[in-house]
């Protein structure tokens, strides 16, 4: 299945490179069993999104290394790709940008023509570059955001209760993000995500560099040590005990104080839940552990 992470530094700009390249299960090291795309969304000092993504494995993308070595912002978002619906092109690679807005998804949404004729009559239908459900469920959200007068959690909270009603559902999980603030879902239990708090001031002792040990690697990093931050990802990226499985239906937004609230406002499963069983053979080869 695809990979999601996400990354709020506060304030302060920093590098992700131990979590996307270093850590024992980084980015990249997931990368090799999910080789269909690879991309990262940061933020400029004017606000603005930057992304580079390729239809590649991370692991075999340099553009990828490159990059999560020398960006800095204060958020970071990252995706590596296992296609369920969509060819391989830089159209159907996320991270997606929208209103200037990023967003990732991990998971499978059927019912693509009643979604459309949904877009269609918001008038948002230009949003959608590719073929992807991920792209489709980013428009529905910017659609609903704008009818919220730009309240993000408002936003998503009324395109995934409709989702909820009206479409066949296997998993919604994504990580949206500003330059600012972060929102995370995870909904239904499908698929996990998991959420890391880090706050260095908080531990008794000075705090020690990020260390990552594993057969092929080993990295220690300095900067994000000395630096409280929240994490979001598929799946716990380092040994920290202190990673969080967030509950079904848990929408986590994280502010630009690095404040973390979360919600559950939406029912315990979709009306219309999907197993691998109701999937086509492809959808569900990608949405395996």
């Amino acid at each position: 299945m695809c990979r999601l992470f996400g990354l709020h530094a506060g304030p302060r700009p920093v590098r992700a490179t131990f979590w996307l390249l270093d850590a024992p299960d980084s980015l990249s090291v997931q990368s090799r069993r999910e080789p269909d795309g690879a991309g990262i969304g940061t933020f400029g000092a004017d606000g603005k999104p930057h992304v580079a993504k390729q239809p590649l494995a991370a692991w075999e993308d340099h553009a990828f290394a490159r990059e999560a070595r020398d960006l800095k912002s204060t958020t970071f978002l990252a995706h590596v790709r296992y296609a369920s619906t969509g060819a391989l092109t830089l159209a159907n690679t996320h991270p997606f940008e929208q209103d200037g807005r990023l967003l990732a998804h991990n998971g499978v949404l059927p019912g693509l023509d009643e979604l459309d004729r949904r877009l269609t009559e918001l008038g948002v239908m230009d949003l959608v570059l590719g073929q992807s459900d991920s792209e489709r469920l980013f428009a529905l959200i910017t659609a609903e955001t704008r009818r919220s007068g730009g309240d993000i959690g408002a936003g998503i909270t009324r395109a995934i209760s409709w989702i909820a009603r009206e479409l066949p559902v296997f998993s919604l999980n994504f990580i949206l993000s500003t330059a600012t603030e972060l929102w995370a879902l995870r909904y239904p239990a499908t698929h996990p995500l998991y959420v890391l708090e880090r706050d260095p001031a908080a531990a008794p002792d000075p705090p020690a560099p990020l260390d990552a040990r594993s057969r092929r690697i080993h990295s220690r990093s300095t900067e994000l040590a000395r630096s409280p931050h929240v994490l979001f990802a598929t799946e716990p990226m380092d040994h920290n005990p202190d990673w969080r499985p967030m509950a079904s239906g848990e929408l986590v937004h994280v502010g630009p104080d690095l404040a973390v609230t979360s919600t559950v406002p939406f029912p315990a499963d979709p009306v219309h839940l999907l197993t691998l069983a109701d999937l086509e053979p492809s959808a569900a080869a990608s949405q395996r552990p």
